[in-house]
């Protein structure tokens, strides 16, 4: 509708102003949410009641403006093809036109059908009197509004009555033969009533909107609390977690992005928990282990004499615990360090050359039948410096369990995608009981196969500790023919 009233009773709303205290206020998550519901929900339904009232007007105006073509339609054929009852031919009289085409005419609601008839000395004076209809002021009752639409050169308009509201009009002139005054059949339609029923609709879809509003606030309020329950148990689980304690876990329900988020923070509690757990395994062992070699060096330096002889064996022996509880630090660090990222430093490897480079530093470990068994033949990624520090571990060990003149095989082999570096010897073989146990730290088997070394127990834990950084493991299993084969079994070693 080209032309709508403007409902004036609703006064401007004023924003409360926002009042801040003197620390910073927490506005919750489920809070945020349920204000950003909200207020999407109220510009969607303010959006739909404003565009149906604005469909309504303009369906209206549209109704409005056939209705008053068809009036003038009728009109204009009527005054070409009418016959005057009286005289039986055309109308010549724009009086009489207007007088027979009024009498059969019945006006609908809200439309004033008028026969306006110019005067020289005033308002043009109408022909007939149409019904009453229920406005303020109907246009045959207002001269001023009826000399406006008389004199106005527009054959449609709409004339604005400050006091008797607006009007819709479409007029057809009569121009009178032999230069008298002229006429017109003027067509008004009061739209008051029409608009006040859209904007009645209007204001009950706007009703409806606010209890729309209530409902979601309720269901929003629930909703957002069982979505973001995960989250609140996270933060709750965060506030509860000490260095002490890190067991704390948050169950995992669903599969959306909130519960992707509980498995990311457990998965990072998993992460803390072990670093937390390494660094107390790393002070309790260095203590444990150093322990014994500081009371030696502290029991013999106590009781040592003047005779040189005695303080050159004091010094021996003290020295010879310094150097081990040296060889046990380094080693500690080297553990420690293999939770690092920058433990391995992968490059391309041909691994046959490194397979025959730790045969021959193995040679010097002792004297046993050493063998290169095997080699395999291709390229791989892996840190060499490691993978040879992890193998001469495996070499030394094999050779603290045999006896002179047994043999020891090393070598390499491929395994479909896997590569695999071994160590095999002909020694008395590990006890079912330790074969799960020889892998951790300060452990040893509980049946030594040769000399008791001196090693802390730290040996094959380092070779566990570089194959698990290179994505691998260590296996463990009987030699053919007797003895224990150590396998360095790496996954992600081909290119």
């Amino acid at each position: 509708m080209t032309h709508a009233t403007t409902d004036t009773t609703a006064g401007p709303t004023t924003a409360p102003a926002a009042t801040a205290d003197g620390g910073r206020r927490r506005i919750s998550a489920r809070v945020r949410i349920l204000l950003w519901l909200l207020l999407v929900m109220a510009v969607a339904l303010a959006s739909v009641a404003t565009t149906t009232r604005s469909i309504l007007l303009r369906e209206t105006e549209n109704r409005i403006s056939g209705l008053l073509a068809q009036e003038t339609g009728e009109f204009s054929a009527f005054q070409k093809q009418g016959v005057d009852p009286g005289t039986g031919r055309g109308f010549t009289d724009p009086t009489r036109l207007l007088d027979v085409f009024l009498q059969r005419q019945y006006a609908d609601p809200d439309e004033e059908l008028l026969g306006l008839v110019g005067r020289a000395d005033g308002a043009p004076a109408q022909r007939i009197q149409p019904r009453d209809i229920p406005v303020a002021v109907p246009l045959h009752r207002d001269e001023d509004a009826r000399r406006r639409i008389f004199d106005s050169p527009d054959r449609t308009g709409t004339l604005d009555r400050p006091s008797g509201g607006d009007v819709r009009w479409a007029k057809v002139p009569i121009a009178r033969p032999g230069g008298e005054a002229e006429a017109a059949f003027v067509v008004a339609f009061h739209p008051g009533r029409e608009q006040q029923r859209v904007n009645d609709v209007f204001r009950v879809l706007l009703a409806i909107s606010g209890v729309a509003l209530l409902v979601t606030t309720g269901i929003g309020w629930v909703v957002a609390g069982r979505i973001l329950l995960p989250v609140r148990l996270v933060r709750t689980a965060a506030a509860e977690i000490t260095e002490q304690d890190l067991t704390r876990r948050i169950p995992v329900r669903g599969r959306d992005d909130v519960a992707a988020l509980a498995e990311t923070f457990n998965a990072m509690l998993d992460r803390l928990e072990r670093a937390f757990a390494a660094q107390r395994e790393f002070v309790d062992d260095a203590g444990h282990e150093l322990r014994t070699p500081i009371t030696i060096v502290r029991g013999h330096l106590e009781v040592m004499g003047d005779d040189p002889a005695e303080r050159e064996e004091t010094v021996r022996l003290v020295t010879d615990e310094l150097d081990r509880m040296s060889r046990i630090v380094e080693d500690l660090l080297l553990l420690a360090k293999a939770e690092r990222p920058d433990f391995v430093t992968p490059e391309p490897v041909q691994l046959a050359e490194l397979t025959a480079d730790v045969y021959v530093k193995a040679r010097t470990l002792g004297e046993r039948d050493w063998q290169l068994a095997g080699t395999a033949d291709l390229e791989v990624r892996l840190d060499p410096q490691r993978i040879t520090q992890a193998m001469v571990q495996l070499a030394q060990n094999a050779v603290q369990h045999t006896t002179p003149g047994q043999t020891i095989r090393i070598g390499s082999r491929a395994d479909g995608t896997r590569v695999e570096l071994y160590v095999a010897d002909s020694g008395p073989g590990v006890q079912p009981q330790d074969a799960e146990v020889i892998f951790e730290r300060f452990r040893r088997g509980t049946a030594r196969r040769g000399a008791r070394g001196s090693g802390a127990g730290l040996g094959l834990s380092i070779v566990r500790a570089i194959a698990e950084a290179h994505g691998g493991r260590v296996r463990l299993h009987d030699t053919e023919g007797g003895g224990a084969t150590f396998v360095l079994t790496l996954e992600e070693a081909r290119p």
